[in-house]
């Protein structure tokens, strides 16, 4: 599972948002559904209001989903675009390398630390 990432993850807990979408009914006290183009026919149409965020018409927070191929499983492979920076840190016995990676559809400050072992898998 290792770069597989769940679809509305990413990272530590943070929300993934891909595109605005119409609210087409209110389904009960704090849910909502959506008008979802089909290539996410897969995805349950239904929200919880915490899942939503209001379109400020910001361009940058939106990720087109054409460039996002969504599995049957409901989830994606994440692309590696370049290595922002490397270090190594030092255990008790050994040395451990990393690498910091920045991610195809994500921001510089979104980057994350990896392993360099698993880097060379990729």
């Amino acid at each position: 599972m290792k770069g597989v990432m769940r679809f509305g993850k990413k990272g530590k807990l943070s929300p993934r948002y891909i595109s605005p979408y119409r609210i087409s009914k209110r389904v009960g006290n704090v849910a909502y559904e959506l008008e979802l183009p089909q290539e996410l026919a897969a995805v349950h149409p239904v929200f919880h209001v915490s899942m939503l965020k209001k379109c400020m018409a910001n361009n940058s927070l939106i990720i087109p989903t054409e460039d996002i191929s969504i599995k049957d499983s409901l989830s994606y492979d994440e692309i590696s675009v370049q290595i922002l920076d490397c270090q190594v840190r030092k255990l008790r016995t050994k040395e451990v390398a990393s690498v910091k990676v920045l991610w195809r559809n994500q921001f510089v400050e979104e980057a994350t630390w990896e392993a360099k072992e698993d880097m060379k898998k990729r």
